[in-house]
């Protein structure tokens, strides 16, 4: 019998959804699962996108140009002016979905074998899409005492060889929530300058930022504008997982045209997904102003709860839709499994991501785990209810 690949051996299984399974065989029990495994929002999508797609008039649903359809990146560089980086039609590929973007961005400017630095936690696939490129993921942890805030510019030097050719970031973080500052990203640009190394910026909850707070965009710093890649996605911003559009952003001309070598090789992103990115970004500010708000009273309601708890806390995110709580257990993986196979409270239980699947080494966030807060207050509420009634009963507490 042929053998699999060491590569397909390698492959990390996603901690997002390894444990649908689990969550399957509950419901069929009857058991209610709150779902706050994964980053599905429930927002709607805009009417005004799904209309367009709704009200396309296609004949022939034809191969669109490998870096997009024209339309839609003159839409994008409407849409990136609005916040405050200015562009090309000619620095954007559209993707698909953000996932290729990162996959582009891996293949175009690293071989196998090369280094990309890359603060953890940070997003599970980042490790998979690290294996099938062959790049070699070098992390340096941040911690939940200071909510995860951007290590110090030594961890990153103590880490720095000659096979390391990039740093990678996702502002604000899956799965932490944390959203770098403008003196983080000045900092950092200046390690990106003196070694000359590639940013990688997955920048796809922009839009999601709390208490005042705004993004600042590794865009808009010019002393590294040769260096960067911006990684950007409409599947959170306008509630539109399932479309499958991204962007791969660079004023850098050599990497925009190594990168269009593989978007050529794949040969072009979904239509209608591109129809409705475009009408997406006419979305009026309102729309997020109302999507703000909610994830705001969202995000209260997970983390009083928890920091409620006794033994447990989380950090205040200031942005995207997550949060990564440390709870008093011996293995995050084991509590999210038994959470759906043994476990349920009036007939209600809780499904969320062992944070072991953030880092690097499956023996760090054993006690952490990441909560996606895309549910109804209410709802949120009541699973809250149940996480606090298992960690009473758990036979693994701490």
């Amino acid at each position: 019998m042929p053998k699999i690949s060491k590569k397909g051996e390698m492959m990390p299984a996603s901690p997002i959804r390894k444990l649908v399974p689990f969550a399957d065989a509950a419901v069929s029990r009857g058991v209610k699962v709150f779902y706050l495994n994964i980053g599905q929002p429930d927002i709607e999508t805009p009417k005004g996108a799904r209309d367009a797609v709704k009200n396309a008039d296609i004949k022939v649903i034809a191969y669109s140009h490998s870096a997009g359809n024209l339309s839609y990146r003159k839409k994008l560089v409407e849409y990136y002016h609005k916040v405050g980086i200015e562009l090309t039609t000619d620095e954007i590929i559209v993707t698909t979905g953000g996932s290729e973007g990162i996959q582009f961005a891996f293949n175009s400017c690293l071989d196998a074998g090369d280094e990309v630095i890359i603060p953890e936690p940070f997003y599970a696939n980042y490790n998979g899409f690290a294996v099938t490129s062959g790049v070699v993921v070098k992390p340096i942890v941040s911690k939940i005492e200071n909510g995860f805030a951007l290590p110090p510019i030594e961890e990153f030097e103590k880490v720095i060889t000659p096979k390391t050719k990039a740093i990678m970031i996702c502002n604000p973080s899956n799965p932490t929530g944390y959203l770098y500052s403008k003196e983080e990203l000045i900092t950092l640009s200046k390690i990106v300058e003196k070694y000359d190394l590639f940013l990688f910026a997955d920048e796809v909850y922009r839009e999601f930022t709390y208490d005042g707070e705004e993004h600042f965009s590794v865009m808009e710093m010019k002393n590294i504008e040769q260096n960067t890649i911006l990684l950007d996605s409409v599947s959170k911003r306008y509630s539109a997982c399932g479309v499958r559009i991204g962007a791969f952003i660079s004023k850098n001309k050599e990497v925009m045209a190594t990168a269009m070598k593989f978007a050529q090789a794949r040969l072009s992103p979904p239509t209608y997904g591109q129809i409705l990115g475009e009408a997406a970004v006419d979305t009026p500010q309102e729309y997020f102003d109302e999507v703000i708000a909610e994830y705001v009273e969202r995000r209260d309601a997970i983390v009083n709860a928890i920091n409620d708890m006794p033994g447990c806390y989380c950090p205040n995110p200031k942005g995207a839709f997550y949060c990564v709580a440390r709870l008093p257990i011996d293995n995050s993986d084991r509590f999210c499994q038994w959470l759906l196979e043994e476990f349920n409270h009036n007939g209600k239980t809780v499904m969320m991501a062992p944070a072991t699947g953030f880092y690097s080494h499956p023996t760090q966030g054993t006690d952490e785990v990441r909560i996606s807060y895309c549910l109804k207050v209410d709802d949120l509420k009541e699973a809250m209810v149940c996480l606090a009634e298992a960690l009473k009963v758990y036979p693994g507490r701490k």
